[in-house]
């Protein structure tokens, strides 16, 4: 089985900040062909780093239908790379025929259960990410990268 990871938790250099957050596990299935790591808002073309976005007025969902935008903490609109980033990722989940992705917990594009509100004050609420939800919606099964680990953790027990 071929999953989707974000590419962050594989430990490429692709946050917002330029970092990463680099997981063992998922480190060990990229190097054992079990997941192609890949970065949604690097592919919709924004630089890394890059200032901190979040979503404002809904989520993933919102924003693909054209009912919340996707700003950073200086006001941009960057709707439009994020959108840009979850069609790539789809084409390589396509590609690839994977039907399973991991997902970074809370990004903008990649959060599966909950996100930043859009105040950039820390707060989370429920919602789904711009990749997440476009993921979502043409088949594909996500995972919360948090929830994921949970899980082999507490099957290791």
């Amino acid at each position: 089985m071929m999953y989707l990871i974000s590419s962050c938790l594989a430990g490429f250099d692709c946050k917002y900040n330029g970092k990463n957050n680099a997981n063992r596990i998922f480190v060990k299935m990229v190097k054992q062909n079990k997941a192609i790591p890949f970065c949604p808002e690097q592919a919709g073309g924004l630089s890394t780093p890059r200032p901190p976005s979040e979503i404002r007025d809904g989520d993933g969902i919102d924003v693909i239908c054209g009912n919340a935008k996707v700003i950073t903490v200086d006001d941009e609109d960057v709707t439009e790379f994020f959108i840009k980033g979850a069609k790539e990722t789809l084409k390589l989940v396509r590609l690839y025929g994977i039907d399973k992705a991991i997902l970074k917990s809370r990004s903008p594009s990649c959060g599966c259960l909950n996100i930043y509100d859009g105040s950039f004050k820390g707060v989370l609420r429920k919602g789904i990410g711009v990749t997440s939800a476009y993921l979502k919606q043409n088949g594909v099964e996500v995972f919360d990268s948090d929830e994921f680990l949970n899980k082999i953790n507490s099957k290791n027990k």
